[in-house]
């Protein structure tokens, strides 16, 4: 019986970093505020569409944890929400439905727990190399959508019960999530591309 080892790809933010010693370090620290921001500023962006406006946020969570990988996407994304949880306006209907754990544990609340969890998955591939193909990219980003949505779905049905939940929270998002899955996934490998040449 052979047993198989896979070899971890660094992920694109690798490369660009320095090797060792603190340099390195601040380098990390320094990306995972600007990859907060990012979110932030992706969450306020609403780009129009069928059937309704998209905010141009989960495109960037896609981007960041194939590019980060796994811990430092994560990284990223737990900084994000500690700025939520503090108060600070980053998330896309805040601060008019309000701030901070109020907002959190609200009726997008599942929405915030499938950023970790897609952020997660798409990272932990990214390093094994889904990162390098498109299609491999898309079925695993597709999967990081879809467990955002179901945890999304799952929270606000308590709030407002499944029928309401899937009208009001699901099924107008489809499509631009769908969109946003490919624009990612081509995204990726060609920028990985690029820095290998």
């Amino acid at each position: 019986m052979s047993t198989e080892i896979v070899k971890l790809r660094a992920p694109i933010m690798e490369a660009l970093l320095p090797r060792k010693g603190i340099a390195r370090y601040a380098s990390y620290l320094g990306l995972a505020v600007v990859g907060s921001i990012l979110l932030w500023v992706s969450a306020k962006t609403q780009v129009p569409f069928f059937p309704v406006p998209m905010t141009l946020q989960t495109l960037a969570l896609l981007l960041i944890a194939a590019t980060c990988g796994f811990r430092l996407g994560l990284a990223v994304v737990g900084l994000y929400m500690i700025e939520g949880m503090l108060g600070l306006p980053v998330f896309s209907s805040s601060p008019e439905r309000g701030i901070g754990i109020a907002y959190m544990t609200g009726p997008t609340g599942g929405y915030l727990a499938g950023f970790v969890v897609a952020t997660a998955l798409v990272g932990w591939f990214s390093e094994r190399g889904a990162a390098e193909s498109a299609v491999k990219l898309f079925a695993v980003m597709f999967v990081g959508v879809v467990l955002v949505l179901a945890l999304g779905f799952i929270w606000l049905s308590t709030f407002i019960g499944p029928q309401a939940a899937f009208s009001a929270g699901i099924a107008p998002f489809l499509l631009g999530e769908l969109f946003k899955v490919g624009i990612a996934a081509m995204m990726v490998p060609a920028a990985a591309r690029l820095l290998k040449r």
